[in-house]
């Protein structure tokens, strides 16, 4: 049994994966404590939901202990399951349905062909919820501009799916507008007419708080750092080659590694892995990139860390030591080809690419072992990582749906949030038995129909705590949760993590050019220079006053508020 990571998909996973159809944890941060009523219910002003408040809204947790995984999580990991688990001993989650008979209109971001309407995939998971879901799948390359445009109107579908990459500009204001309080049906013990969903850790439950209300469902995702430095381990043996462990080392190993005449570089594009371990803030994730140090609230781009960052990145460019297809910008080729072929021994992806490379490598018995680098301080000592969401796509239910269809859709997210083990997890992840998927050797194997009809939908709903589980590859599993598990206990968490933080609609797009401009930098068409810029036209422009706002958000927050 091979399901996906149920750590969620980041959009550079699923947009740089080479296998995107077949794409698709918990920490314990105390919530803010809040005296006066919680910021954010406007959300034209903006804000956030915490502490009592927040309380008050919350859906109690309760853990379901279905089938108990081979590696715990820890420091933030995902759990872990290495054994194959026979299709005879599935336990049950959802043992009624529990839809009452509607039709539900859902609109979510699909990546290739979708199947056709009626199929026996779509037939068997409606029946097991007691619904009748109709999906209205857009492009997830231009998902964007469909989601304005649909939330702009009067006609929004029942259900909605939002990745956190889609939640930009005017969107979370529309969130708060379009959709409804999921409050009287999960807050408190309410949740758990929702087994699954009561399984959900509180982190994520907090993340999908808008304006004041839930209306999120949230898949949860482990926190710790995604991206993770991909070696060609098998040809280090070969050659010798001894992993950095510093900033400098990295550098020294790449002119080893570098001779563009029998045409082999180093890396791709490092810049992920340099935020890592210079220690730059998060900056994926609307609040993450800001922070409280030594009493001065910093935004990311303003610490001497990114630009470190940056520069060391454009070192590697400058020396030649990068891909030439990579200077010429993240959509020329694929790198995860160039590595997989040799022509780079090192490459960062999300780690989902781990089990992914390595199974398609492992099918045409190529000899390549894909590794993953541990993440080290950029000075030789430890690194400083910092916490990313636990929680990056939701579903969300139209506010004019009726209450038997917020029921229904309820009923189809916590089918697909069932556990790993369980018989609604096996029809999620693979379909019908028989009709999509063989057992071969004890493990579901799909078919051409399994790899058409069961693909990014249902599991787009909402998902299990983070599980990781590749009995085909036990020794993968076992590397990525260890891997996990040492990078969480280097992993810290922001002032503002685990929070749902709408700003303001005029700072909507002060920040949208950094992302671009770093590009620049490191491939040497811009000069650092230009970023520190780039920095004082943000504060002036009105970074200062975001600053002010985020600081009035603590303040409020505070035990004294």
């Amino acid at each position: 049994m091979t399901p996906r990571s149920s750590s969620a998909p980041s959009r550079r996973s699923f947009l740089s994966s080479t296998a995107v159809a077949a794409a698709v944890v918990a920490g314990g941060a105390p919530l803010l404590s809040a005296c006066s009523s919680a910021p954010g219910s406007s959300s034209k002003g903006g804000g956030t939901t915490s502490g009592k408040d927040a309380k008050k809204i919350l859906p109690a947790f309760v853990a379901q202990n279905v089938v108990t995984p081979d590696i715990p999580s820890k420091n933030g990991s995902s759990a872990g399951f290495t054994r194959p688990l026979k299709t005879a001993d599935l336990e049950t989650s959802v043992p009624t349905p529990l839809g009452r008979g509607s039709t539900v209109k859902v609109m979510a971001p699909f990546w290739g062909s979708p199947p056709k309407a009626r199929n026996p995939y779509y037939d068997a998971m409606n029946k097991l919820i007691g619904a009748d879901l109709v999906w209205h799948n857009q492009d997830g390359n231009t998902y964007d501009q469909k989601l304005g445009a649909v939330l702009a109107s009067s006609e929004i579908p029942d259900m909605v799916v939002i990745p956190s990459w889609n939640l930009g500009g005017r969107i979370p204001s529309a969130v708060i507008s379009k959709f409804a309080d999921l409050g009287p049906y999960l807050s408190g013990d309410r949740i758990k007419e929702y087994p699954n969903l009561a399984a959900i850790p509180t982190e994520s439950w907090q993340r999908s708080l808008f304006g004041g209300r839930l209306r999120g469902i949230p898949m949860p995702s482990s926190y710790v750092a995604n991206i993770v430095p991909f070696y060609r381990k098998d040809v280090f043996d070969q050659e010798g080659y001894e992993l950095p462990t510093s900033a400098d080392e990295f550098l020294a190993l790449a002119k080893d590694i570098t001779n563009a005449r029998a045409k082999r570089w180093a890396c791709d594009d490092m810049k992920w892995t340099a935020f890592n371990i210079f220690g730059v803030l998060s900056g994926s994730e609307k609040p993450l990139g800001w922070n409280l140090v030594d009493g001065e609230l910093v935004y990311r781009v303003e610490t001497d860390a990114y630009l470190e960052a940056l520069e060391w990145t454009r070192k590697l460019y400058a020396a030649g030591y990068v891909h030439p297809d990579a200077r010429a910008g993240r959509t020329q080729g694929d790198p995860g080809l160039r590595f997989t072929s040799g022509e780079t021994l090192i490459y960062n992806q999300d780690i989902s690419h781990w089990y992914g490379k390595t199974a398609e490598q492992a099918t045409r018995r190529t000899g390549v072992v894909i590794w993953g680098m541990d993440l080290f301080g950029h000075d030789g000592g430890d690194p400083t990582l910092w916490a990313g969401s636990p929680a990056n796509i939701w579903s969300f239910i139209s506010a004019k749906a009726s209450d038997a269809v917020v029921r229904d859709a309820l009923a189809a997210a916590n089918v697909t949030a069932a556990p790993y083990g369980t018989k609604e997890y096996m029809l999620t992840q693979y379909g019908v038995e028989g009709v999509h998927y063989t057992v071969e050797d004890g493990l579901p194997v799909k078919n051409d129909r399994g790899n058409t009809e069961v693909v990014n939908a249902y599991v787009m709903l909402d998902g299990p705590p983070p599980t990781l589980a590749h009995p085909d590859l036990p020794d993968i599993t076992t590397a990525q949760v260890a891997w996990q598990q040492r990078m969480g206990a280097f992993t810290e968490k922001s002032s503002f993590y685990g929070l749902q933080i709408t700003e303001p609609a005029r700072y909507t797009n002060l920040s949208n050019d950094f992302e671009q401009l770093e590009d620049d930098v490191v491939r040497g068409r811009k000069k650092i220079s230009d970023m520190q810029q780039a920095v004082s036209d943000w504060k002036s422009k009105g970074g200062d006053q975001l600053r002010d706002w985020y600081r009035k958000l603590l303040d409020d927050s505070s035990p004294q508020g």
